[in-house]
């Protein structure tokens, strides 16, 4: 129920304000101490604030798969511990996948309670992905592991500090367990003094206008999240509409994957059945219940206003009902490393499934799959172990007024970044041979084109170098609307110093040799309605640009062009058919 409010509008307005700038600074606090590039430098994590009872206020986010998880940590830690058993100075750390808010091992939450004169009043909380959490492969995540205990360190929602002080035998215990204990320590350290300063800046906020005001903020900020939800579920199509779609595999032999979901929309629910999903599988691109949250979250701000800063209120319309046992709701002790490949299987399910009825909002299907890749090996100079891991770009759908953007991260991925040619360079015993957009595959055609996917290649300069990577959408491409062609697939391509060429959509240590290459290819997006509606002008700038070769032009477009003035020598008969049409 939506309250009416009887403090001065304006000052609501400053306290509201604050706490989303209190979770910005937080954000910007923990980027700028971590001691990872994932963190650092790709922005692999989220910062936010919550509550007393868990509701999310704030959260800054580099992943937008992190949507919604911190709030099902603090009531994990609610549940554990209750009221009585927190005290200031504590901080709790868990990256349990099947409760408190986990995804996978790698992705560790950290919660700090917040007091003021005594009362508990909110928490600070962040979740960042750790470069090493131990377990059977360097850089913690696989795409082999068959149970949850290969994979990493498991934090049951445990507490690392105790009123102030640290648990020396918890931080020895993760320093023995892990291949980077420096990296990995420092970001933990780093996402503790970044809450610290999440937990300083209430606190003084609650200092500046009492307690009362920021607490009436609070709910103000949940309701008018509500509100402004409900205002634009209000505008949507009402109806059931349903979408299908496979996952490749689990990496380890089954699949395909069916997975199902029938969207509800109504005056004041949305809700998303994912019933009929394929049970959990042997292999690690299982999803636990939060990261399916986070993947329903995302795609209702999206159709919604994803203009306003997220919050609980925002999801209050919000019903989810899938089975536990499935790929989409896993059950321990399911392996759950690669579970992204899951999880933004969700997202794109409802958005297949919406993107004719509010196109507006949805384009056609995108290359989808985080395309996480783990490099490892010995730096030539140093000697030392080094773990690459980063997401890669690739190409987005078009929309039904737009061509899709090439070279961004996946829906799951959000506003993160690719380890610089640079970093990487100095940082890793590797070469960059190449980072381009992939202007080849004849995919995605339409009035409006999809966008292009990337190709970049990591060249080792020594002989113990492995490969560990997760290419989704490599056999079942990327969805096109209303008579657009289909993307095209993500691969992974090894250059083998004999001339051989390996493609793979998984793999686990592959090793690579001194001077090899290993090429990583993301896809282009689908296309949105018919190519030979696309203007013919457009279709030579195309080709002058070097988006589409004009083999393509002549194949998918009806446009033959004069390979050196691109002066139109020839129109297909089916697109003259189709420009009379529109003419009429």
């Amino acid at each position: 129920m939506i309250k009416r409010s009887s403090t001065n509008p304006f000052t609501l307005e400053i306290v509201k304000d604050t706490l989303v700038a209190i979770g910005d600074e937080m954000f910007v606090a923990l980027q700028r101490t971590s001691k990872s590039p994932i963190i650092y430098e790709v922005l692999d994590f989220a910062s936010g604030l919550t509550d007393a009872k868990g509701q999310l206020i704030t959260q800054g986010n580099g992943i937008t798969g992190f949507l919604g998880t911190l709030t099902f940590a603090v009531r994990s830690v609610l549940d554990k511990f209750g009221t009585d058993a927190i005290h200031p100075g504590d901080i709790f750390i868990t990256n349990d996948p099947y409760s408190g808010g986990g995804t996978h091992l790698s992705d560790v939450t950290l919660i700090v309670p917040i007091f003021y004169e005594g009362t508990l009043i909110a928490f600070s909380a962040s979740k960042a992905h750790w470069t090493e959490v131990g377990g059977k492969d360097p850089g913690s995540w696989t795409t082999d592991s068959t149970e949850v205990y290969q994979e990493g360190l498991q934090f049951p929602c445990i507490k690392l500090y105790e009123q102030g002080k640290p648990l020396q035998s918890l931080i020895d215990l993760i320093a023995a367990n892990v291949r980077l204990p420096d990296m990995t320590l420092g970001d933990m350290y780093a996402q503790a003094a970044s809450l610290r300063l999440g937990e300083r800046r209430v606190q003084e906020l609650c200092q500046k206008y009492g307690q009362d005001v920021v607490q009436e903020a609070i709910e103000a900020l949940l309701d008018y999240g509500e509100r402004m939800t409900r205002l634009e579920l209000a505008k949507l199509p009402k109806g059931t509409y349903e979408a299908v779609d496979y996952i490749d595999d689990d990496g380890m032999g089954s699949g395909p994957l069916p997975v199902h979901v029938k969207v509800t929309i109504s005056d004041d629910e949305f809700i998303c059945d994912f019933t009929g999903t394929h049970p959990q599988v042997a292999g690690p691109i299982n999803c636990p219940e939060a990261g399916l949250h986070s993947a329903v979250r995302t795609i209702l701000k999206a159709i919604t206003n994803p203009n306003i800063p997220a919050n609980e209120g925002c999801f209050r319309v919000l019903k989810i009902i899938c089975p536990p046992g499935t790929v989409l709701n896993a059950q321990r002790p399911a392996p759950v490393s690669t579970y992204w490949e899951a999880q933004d299987f969700a997202t794109d399910l409802i958005w297949k499934a919406l993107a004719p009825i509010v196109p507006d909002r949805l384009s056609a299907g995108h290359f989808l799959s985080v395309c996480g890749i783990v490099v490892a090996g010995t730096h030539p100079d140093t000697g030392e172990l080094y773990l690459l891991v980063e997401p890669e770009t690739g190409g987005w759908g078009a929309g039904a007024n737009k061509d899709g953007e090439s070279g961004l991260f996946c829906v799951g991925d959000g506003e993160t970044y690719v380890i610089p040619v640079e970093i990487a360079e100095a940082r890793y015993g590797l070469l960059v041979d190449r980072y381009a957009l992939d202007t080849e595959p004849a995919a995605g055609a339409g009035r409006h084109r999809g966008g292009r996917g990337c190709i970049r290649e990591y060249r080792a300069l020594t002989d113990d170098v492995t490969v560990t990577a997760t290419f989704g959408r490599h056999k079942y491409l990327p969805w096109s609307v209303n008579g657009g062609q289909p993307g095209s697939r993500n691969a992974i391509h090894f250059l083998h110093a004999d001339g051989s060429e390996q493609i793979v959509g998984k793999c686990a240590r592959h090793p690579l040799k001194r001077g090899e290459v290993v090429r990583f290819v993301t896809g282009t997006g689908g296309g949105w309605g018919s190519p030979y509606d696309r203007p013919v002008e457009q279709v030579i700038e195309d080709v002058r640009d070097g988006y589409i070769s004009i083999e393509q032009a002549k194949q998918d477009y009806g446009v033959e062009l004069d390979t050196q003035t691109l002066q139109v020598l020839a129109l297909a008969p089916e697109r003259l058919q189709a420009t009379k049409q529109h003419s009429h």
